[in-house]
């Protein structure tokens, strides 16, 4: 049990007899995680239940009380469960705070991990090419963003390759990958949905960042309305017995990774012409993921199985209806979903907050009314330029989600004076990185913690640029302790940089002298104090302690050219 890595209660007791060899020894271990499951006798298990019965099994064994909730709200917590029994499902909640979006990825389940907001990069995702290993597609059954309006995405190939792996399961980095991940995005939603639904500017992703565009937006299974779940409160906690959730987790891991219900659905299914490539997909699997939940002996009946197929489209819809609203073109116009049932009747699925919006249903194409930028005349154009604030010699401040447009780069020759202000990393090198792939830096004087610290400063400077993949450092030493201390701390920051798919080398020789940053792009930049010409601030409150560009700099000569 112990070499299985089985997590177990286990209670410790003192051992007062001096002469034994051990103080402590355990009185009493409890196993709170399976060793070994049985989906054969799990099943068997469920065959004791009628179909309502097992839905209440289920949210008793996530802590809800089923007794106090609609049909419909049940039928929405069990979509919160989707994405843990079906593999390469796309999911997504939007609704507001405290309603229990993200719980059911953090608590409920080991095979699930949530990833709160912050950079998501390619390399922690999807691979790492300096570590050559899988990210995290590769070890979980369910990768979760919650705060999902927090996303950062420094590389437009994260978002790409995330396209690609959403689509159909597989990516490319220099290899190919093939993982089973589900990924699922939750996140708030703080307008009104019934003024949201009858606007014409807003749509129900409002709360996605800008890189989540409509071909993500695509690739989404079910779209779960949160503003329809209660607040979290003591009234919908269950006082009665369900699974405990390591055995329903380890139920649904299994199913997951073992069981395919496609097929099943493929030959029971008929959808309406509206329905097209995607929409059939993403209502399927939607349809497979709760019969994986809810019937995971045996075939449900018609009755049933059309109330999941009616709440798959619902969901599908949603999505479609704001891909519709934000599309200049009819590209998603279908939104009309359709099934037949049993006996040959169309029905046509509506979702309840937006049936009678008509901003909705037939969204407005002004876009299509307006004058294209490359049509404006120069009569046109010349008021507009006139507002236009002068432009400063200074490029502007990077910004790593914006498109860049490379500036027209020159040789620089000027010398920073003692007591200035206004220069940072970013200013200085930032347009001459774009392009380049490797810089080295000579800099003899990256020993003292404050001059690693400029060194760090530095490299925050170099992840923004998603070219670049290698760094060379050069520096200097002054003895052996020096250099185990320089060593270590170099170490740390060479490890950090991986994370980022970014490979820091390190050459330590104590004869150096020279200083300058060489980019493989041609560009040469000297400065003459190296990486450490700022004035040290005189405490940790001081302006300019964090942000280098109001930092008082020490004098410097700086030349940048072109070899």
């Amino acid at each position: 049990m112990l070499e299985g890595g089985i997590w177990a209660e286990v209670t410790i007791a003192h051992n007062d007899v001096d002469a034994d060899n051990y103080a402590f020894y355990v009185e009493e271990l409890r196993p709170i995680q399976l060793s070994r499951f049985d989906f054969e006798h799990y099943r068997e298990g469920r065959q004791e239940f009628t179909r309502d019965e097992w839905l209440d099994v289920i949210l008793r064994s996530v802590g809800l009380e089923p007794t106090h909730l609609s049909k419909r709200l049940k039928l929405h917590c069990i979509a919160r469960l989707t994405p843990l029994v079906e593999a390469n499902f796309n999911f997504i909640e939007l609704g507001p705070r405290g309603t229990g979006k993200s719980y059911f990825f953090s608590e409920f389940s080991p095979y699930s991990t949530l990833i709160s907001g912050g950079q998501a990069t390619k390399a922690i995702l999807f691979y790492n090419n300096a570590r050559q290993r899988i990210g995290l597609v590769g070890f979980w059954d369910t990768v979760a963003f919650d705060e999902v309006s927090g996303i950062k995405v420094k590389d437009p190939d994260t978002i790409q390759i995330m396209k690609d792996y959403m689509a159909n399961g597989r990516f490319s980095r220099g290899v190919d990958v093939i993982a089973d991940a589900s990924m699922a995005f939750v996140g708030n939603f703080d307008l009104s949905v019934d003024q949201v639904v009858n606007s014409t500017e807003y749509d129900l992703f409002q709360p996605l960042p800008p890189q989540l565009d409509l071909a993500v937006m695509d690739r989404f299974a079910c779209y779960v309305p949160g503003w329809e779940m209660p607040k979290n409160s003591s009234a919908y906690l269950t006082e009665h017995y369900g699974f405990i959730t390591d055995y329903l987790a380890e139920a649904f891991h299994y199913q997951f990774s073992h069981t395919n219900r496609y097929e099943e659905v493929n030959q029971r299914l008929r959808l309406g012409q509206a329905v097209e490539g995607r929409d059939e997909k993403g209502i399927k699997k939607t349809v497979c993921a709760f019969l994986k939940i809810l019937h995971p002996d045996s075939a449900p009946t018609d009755e049933e199985f059309e109330e999941y197929v009616v709440y798959a489209i619902e969901c599908r819809r949603r999505i479609k209806e704001q891909m519709n609203k934000s599309k200049p073109d009819d590209e998603f116009a279908n939104v009309h979903l359709s099934y037949f049932t049993a006996d040959g009747q169309e029905i046509v699925v509506y979702c309840p907050e937006s049936r009678h919006a008509v901003a909705t249903q037939n969204p407005v194409r002004k876009e299509l009314d307006e004058k294209p930028q490359d049509k404006i005349s120069h009569a046109d154009r010349e008021p507009l330029a006139s507002q236009q604030p002068p432009q400063t010699e200074m490029p502007p401040p990077l910004k790593p989600d914006a498109q860049h447009v490379e500036p027209q780069l020159h040789e620089q020759h000027f010398t920073i004076l003692y007591g200035d202000i206004g220069y940072s990393y970013e200013s200085i090198l930032g347009p001459y990185l774009y392009g380049a792939k490797e810089i080295t830096v000579e800099d003899p004087y990256i020993r003292l913690p404050h001059q690693i610290q400029n060194f760090v400063r530095f490299c925050e400077t170099i992840v923004k640029i998603p070219t670049v993949k290698r760094i060379h450092l050069l520096t200097g030493y002054d003895d052996k302790t020096q250099l185990a201390d320089l060593k270590n701390r170099l170490v740390e920051k060479q490890q950090s940089l991986l994370e980022f798919d970014e490979i820091l080398d390190i050459r330590c020789n104590p004869n150096m002298h020279d200083r300058e940053i060489r980019l493989d792009n041609g560009w040469v930049i000297k400065i003459g104090r190296g990486l450490d010409f700022y004035q040290r601030p005189h405490s940790r409150f001081e302006i300019g302690t964090h942000d280098l560009s109001l930092r008082k700099c020490l004098e410097t000569k700086v030349d940048i050219f072109r070899v």
